[in-house]
Parts: C-alpha cells; sequence; structure tokens
C-alpha cells in the first residue's frame, strides 16, 4: 500500500527521479543513502511532536470544550452547542488525519535521499514538497566534519557537514533558513567512511596540482601533466620565435 501511495504522491507533487551523478570519473561513482537507523531517528522526532499535539488535543476535549458546552448550556445557547460538538468531531478527525499524513511524510522524505560523491564533485538531493538539490566540486570544500547528537549515537548514525567557499550565503524555504555553502550527508551510518573518501580525492586534486598554489610550485609534474606543460612550453618559444622574426622583418 506505500509503494502505491507512495509512487501517486510523486506524481502529484512532482518528485523528480534519482539524481544523475555530478561531474566526474563515472568508474568512480559511489552513492550513499541514509541508514535504515535515521528513519527511526526521524520517527522518534515525529513522535515527540505528536505526543505534544495529542497533549494539546486531549486538553482541549477533556478541559476547554466541556467548559464551553457547559457555559453555552447555561446561558440558553443550544445551538452553539450543537456546532461546538461538530468542531470537535472536525477537529479530532483533522488530527488523525494530519498525524498519518505527517507519518508517511516521514517515510517518503527518508526515502528521497541522495547522496553522490564522484572523483570531482559530489551531490546531495533531499525534500519532497521543497526538493534541495547541491552540487559541490572538491576545489571549492574548505571543511569536512562529523556531527553525532545523543540519539544518533544511540542509533549508530551520524550527519557528515560539508563547507565550501564563498561566506555565509542563506536561502529560505518552507523549513525556514538554510546555508547555502554548507551541504550535509544527514544520517548516514559510515560518516567517517565518507570522510576519509572525500580527504583522499581532494588530496589526489591537491597532488594533481589543484590545491595550494605553494604545493604545486613545489611538486613535480609526472605523467600527462608532464607532457602537456612541454606542449605548452614548445608553443610559447614557437610564439617568441615568431615575434622576433616580426620584428626584425
Amino acid at each position: 500500500m506505500y509503494n502505491s501511495i507512495a509512487q501517486l504522491c510523486e506524481r502529484i507533487l512532482r518528485i523528480p527521479p534519482p539524481p544523475e551523478p555530478p561531474p566526474g570519473d563515472e568508474a568512480t561513482t559511489r552513492s550513499f543513502r541514509a541508514a535504515p537507523n535515521f528513519y527511526k531517528y526521524l520517527l522518534f522526532v515525529w513522535a515527540i511532536k505528536t505526543v505534544a499535539t495529542g497533549v494539546g488535543l486531549i486538553m482541549w476535549f477533556a478541559i476547554i470544550m466541556p467548559l464551553l458546552m457547559h457555559a453555552t448550556v447555561r446561558k440558553g445557547w443550544g445551538g452553539w452547542t450543537l456546532i461546538l460538538g461538530i468542531i470537535e468531531v472536525i477537529g479530532l478527525i483533522s488530527t488523525i488525519g494530519y498525524w498519518i499524513y505527517s507519518w508517511f511524510t516521514v517515510r517518503l522524505d527518508f526515502d528521497k535521499r541522495w547522496y553522490v560523491v564522484t572523483d570531482r564533485s559530489l551531490r546531495v538531493r533531499e525534500g519532497i514538497v521543497t526538493v534541495r538539490e547541491a552540487t559541490v566540486t572538491f576545489a571549492n570544500i574548505q571543511n569536512i566534519s562529523v556531527s553525532q547528537g545523543p540519539v544518533q549515537r544511540l542509533l549508530g548514525i551520524a550527519d557528515l557537514r560539508v563547507d565550501t567557499a564563498g561566506g555565509g550565503g542563506i536561502a529560505h524555504d518552507q523549513k525556514g533558513m538554510h546555508n547555502l555553502h554548507t551541504t550535509f550527508f544527514r544520517g548516514v551510518d559510515n560518516a567517517n567512511e565518507i570522510r576519509e573518501l572525500m580527504q583522499q580525492r581532494l588530496k589526489h586534486l591537491k597532488d594533481a596540482g589543484l590545491g595550494d598554489h605553494d604545493d604545486a610550485e613545489n611538486s613535480q609534474p609526472t605523467g600527462s601533466n608532464a607532457e602537456i606543460i612541454a606542449a605548452l612550453k614548445e608553443v610559447r618559444a614557437e610564439a617568441t620565435r615568431l615575434r622576433e622574426t616580426a620584428q626584425r622583418a
């Protein structure tokens, strides 16, 4: 039943298919998903919100509504008693419907998270109503860190945070604000493995001459890089000879 409803929601919300790999060598592409325990974590958060709503609902139906009905009876407003009863039934049905809807969105939000890494960049997509997709090149990454709260430690999951260059741009969506220069791999159970993979590929790019300028000067070109540099030197020498010939003529 869940799969049928999920497919219907995908059509209604126009949820895009799984993302294409970002720029990079296809042979190095690795896809990661949120861990199954992350769904338990989302359910835990959902349960706390649901309990809080349930407590408020009980107080409303058990205390406030009876007082309102009693007041209407005392004042002889019999019609209002019926209206309050209808409002109570509608409120109860609406609340139960919202609980079911919110549980379903938690499950769908978990299923529609994608984390893709190549040798040059990474791509993250999350969200179902508001779909957020970010593509980050390793050349722009400034910091990679792992965060883990008490409940996450209990479930064996963590969030991997990737900070990129560009300052602190902020965007607004239906869930509030988020930093345009921060990307998260949320709820993964191999955060350290992913971080090590990224650090290795960052080091590879740095060794290839895309890192710090000082390091690039101290490194010796090898392989195809040496051939390209040699060819550029020949072009430069030829251009110098042509310029000298034109000056003498």
